[in-house]
C-alpha cells in the first residue's frame, strides 16, 4: 500500500508516513549492538596475536620488536629446528629515513641475537631502507628480493613478531611473496598486559585498538605491489 500524502500551500509542502523504529525495535538493535561489541572485545586480541607455524627450517625474525619478543625469537632458535634466521626492518626510529644497513632494525636484531649467543653465521640482516609508511610491508618485499638475487629457494618460513602486530604482519608477508610460499606466524604476548583483559591496561587498549585500525587498513584499503614487480 503506497503511503499518504498530504499537501499544503498549493502542494510546496508535502507530508508523508513512513515506517520507523518503535522502542522495541531501537530496544532490539541497541541489543545486538552491545552483544556485537563485547563479542569484538572478548575476541579480538586473540584473533589479532595469531600463532600458526608451519614446518619449515627458517625463521624471520622481524627486527624492530622489543627484548621480549627478541628473547621468545631466541628460545625459538635454540629449538634447533631453523637451519637460517633472517632478521628484517627498515631505518631505526629518527633517523628520518637517511640510513645505511647498519641503521636499521635488520641490523640491531641481528647484532642482539649474536650477543645472545646464536652462531653468526645462521643469522643474516635483510634491511629495508623503505622509511615512513607500510613498513612491514616493504620489509617482507626487501626479504623477497634478497632470495631471488641470491638465488635462494625458499617454500615457507615461519615469522616472528610481537603480539596483536602478527595477523597484519602475516597477512603483508603472504601479500609480498604471494601464493607460492608458505607464511607461518608466531606470536610473542607483550607481559606488559593480560591478553584475556586487555581493556584494563593502557598498553593493551593502545595496541588492540592500534592494531585493530591497522589491520582493517591493510586488509581493505593497502594496495600493494603485486609479486614480480618493482619494489
Amino acid at each position: 500500500m503506497a503511503p499518504q500524502v498530504k499537501k499544503k500551500l498549493f502542494g510546496l509542502f508535502t507530508r508523508k508516513e513512513r515506517w520507523g523504529l518503535s522502542a522495541r525495535g531501537w530496544f532490539c538493535l541497541l541489543a545486538v549492538l552491545v552483544l556485537g561489541g563485547l563479542g569484538w572485545v572478548l575476541n579480538v586480541q586473540p584473533f589479532l596475536a595469531q600463532t600458526r607455524r608451519t614446518d619449515t627450517r627458517i625463521l624471520v625474525v622481524e627486527g624492530w620488536v622489543r627484548e621480549f619478543a627478541l628473547k621468545s625469537a631466541l628460545t625459538e632458535i635454540q629449538s634447533g629446528r631453523y637451519q637460517k634466521v633472517y632478521t628484517t626492518g627498515g631505518p631505526i626510529a629518527g633517523s628520518d629515513g637517511a640510513t645505511n644497513d647498519f641503521n636499521t632494525a635488520a641490523s640491531v636484531g641481528a647484532e642482539w641475537l649474536v650477543k645472545a649467543g646464536v652462531p653468526a653465521d645462521l643469522v643474516q640482516m635483510v634491511p629495508s631502507h623503505v622509511a615512513g609508511r607500510d613498513r612491514t610491508y616493504s620489509s617482507a618485499v626487501a626479504l623477497r628480493e634478497w632470495f631471488r638475487t641470491n638465488h635462494v629457494t625458499v617454500a615457507s618460513v615461519n615469522v616472528l613478531t610481537e603480539d596483536v602486530h602478527a595477523r597484519r604482519t602475516r597477512l603483508l608477508f603472504q601479500e609480498a611473496f604471494g601464493k607460492t610460499m608458505e607464511i607461518g606466524i608466531i606470536s610473542v604476548p607483550n607481559p606488559d598486559y593480560v591478553p584475556k583483559r586487555w581493556w584494563r591496561y593502557s598498553e593493551g587498549v593502545r595496541e588492540v585498538l592500534g592494531e585493530s585500525i591497522a589491520y582493517v587498513y591493510a586488509n581493505f584499503l593497502f594496495r600493494p605491489e603485486k609479486p614480480g614487480g618493482n619494489e
